[in-house]
């Protein structure tokens, strides 16, 4: 199979790769964390961190857009920034998906528990990432249509609490016939009950909730037509995300006050339960462990698309280039794979730890990816004459987009710096940087001192035939 009959992913699949990467466990779990945060003013600060990635993904798209690529941003640095930041930010990123997976892997343990409470934690660990790992062996049509019902799931879900939230809103339903309001919205301290202190504290985590959505570029590659499925997914994408999250949010904080959210579990479960669906944490369960398995899945997509990328630009073992004959670049899922497979190790020395371990030290290479972003459109736009960048999908002003999207990733960055129990994503964000940087350099000059040598060859042998 060639490189494009490999190209087999539709609109509807890259939508939903996407939405499926951006909405998991974050919305599910993690967004209680936000409301305790910022109370009914979390809604404001979903909207502003969702318009901020929306530019960065406009970004994003232009770039694509014009040269789709498995390399995606990897790919574009190295073009617009040089071979450097493509390094930087190619193994930047490969890390950052081989630590997530790691921590959706621990998360779809940690779900499992509920059913399974005696089986040790490693073992869904192990399950989960050789089940996903043969997953991403197969066609990437097969792979799209998969990841397609996985996101469905998680969509139905919410679409279903927004509904039945609705009714018990307007109409009472679950609370003996008497319609709720949205009351619940101002009354416990108003809309900022922290404050602006609390709005600014909750931006990194609802920062990181849209982590991974950029992963619709990197599938852009192997896209039926991406001068028309990119532009569709990357715009339809972020408004259904804004609608999910900030209406699904609404709903819930219309029908419980925001400080009592988080107290009996997850608030979707109190909120099926309410209306009086049977077995709700179980549901809810299926529909979280779906959520992880689903980031999961795109997790390890994006990672090996990474790795191969860097192995043809020669910043990688060259024998992760290759595909199998389904047009998948298997050695670099295998390679992706058994680096995550470190998490089987993690979760049975502290299994306790190891989810909130790997999120803590990642948020950093997170934002780091979304800067990078924007710098290479940057340079793009200095690179490329203006006549050439016209692809019909540009970053609306771009100067003004290019500056508020540095600066909000600058403040999440801070935000990370200042509060202590996440100041660990700095210190390792930085180390590693270093760390990446140090290795480049030592590399270049082993290839130089390399290039030295086999140019010099010629003369001397050219010196013993003088002889």
């Amino acid at each position: 199979m060639t490189s494009k009959d490999s190209k087999l992913l539709s609109t509807r699949q890259l939508s939903f790769m996407a939405l499926g990467m951006a909405i998991g466990v974050g919305l599910f779990l993690g967004s209680a964390s936000a409301i305790k945060a910022a109370g009914p003013g979390v809604l404001f600060v979903y909207c502003l961190c969702g318009g901020v990635i929306f530019l960065v993904m406009r970004a994003l798209g232009e770039l694509t857009v014009r040269n789709p690529s498995q390399g995606s941003f990897a790919a574009y640095a190295h073009n617009y920034l040089g071979p450097f930041a493509g390094y930087l930010v190619g193994w930047n990123y490969w890390i950052t998906m081989v630590g997530v997976g790691i921590a959706e892997s621990t998360a779809v343990a940690v779900y499992m528990k509920m059913w399974y409470p005696d089986v040790p934690q490693w073992i869904w660990v192990f399950s989960a990432i050789a089940s996903i790992g043969l997953l991403n062996l197969l066609a990437v049509k097969v792979y799209g249509e998969i990841e397609f019902w996985f996101s469905l799931i998680k969509v139905v879900a919410i679409l279903a609490l927004i509904a039945c939230g609705t009714t018990i809103i307007a109409f009472g339903w679950g609370n003996q016939g008497v319609p709720l309001g949205l009351s619940n919205l101002w009354r416990h301290g108003g809309w900022l009950p922290h404050g602006v202190t609390g709005l600014l504290n909750a931006i990194p985590i609802v920062a990181y909730s849209f982590a991974g959505i950029e992963m619709i570029a990197i599938a852009s590659a192997e896209a039926r037509d991406p001068q028309t499925t990119i532009p569709r997914s990357i715009n339809s994408v972020i408004w259904r995300i804004l609608l999910f999250y900030v209406l699904a949010l609404g709903v819930i904080l219309a029908i419980y006050p925001w400080n009592q959210i988080g107290l009996d579990g997850s608030p979707f479960v109190v909120t099926f339960e309410r209306i009086g669906i049977a077995h709700a944490a179980g549901i809810v369960n299926f529909v979280i462990l779906t959520a992880a398995l689903s980031s999961f899945n795109c997790i390890l997509f994006s990672g090996a698309r990474i790795l191969r990328n860097l192995a043809l630009q020669d910043q990688a073992p060259g024998v992760f280039r290759a595909r199998f004959a389904n047009g998948i670049p298997g050695r670099a899922v295998l390679a992706t794979l058994a680096c995550t497979a470190l998490g089987v190790i993690l979760n049975y020395v502290i299994p306790d730890k190891a989810f909130g371990a790997m999120m803590s030290i990642l948020a950093f290479n997170v934002i780091f990816n979304w800067v990078f972003i924007v710098l290479t459109h940057v340079g793009f736009r200095r690179a490329v004459p203006k006549a050439q960048r016209n692809t019909g999908f540009v970053l609306p002003a771009p100067n003004v987009s290019a500056v508020v999207s540095l600066a909000f990733c600058g403040f999440v960055l801070y935000m990370l710096g200042d509060d202590p129990d996440s100041r660990i994503s700095i210190y390792a964000g930085v180390a590693w940087t270093v760390l990446a940087a140090g290795a480049y350099y030592v590399r270049s000059r082993a290839r130089a001192s390399a290039n030295v040598r086999i140019e010099a060859r010629p003369g001397l042998e050219a010196s013993r035939d003088v002889r």
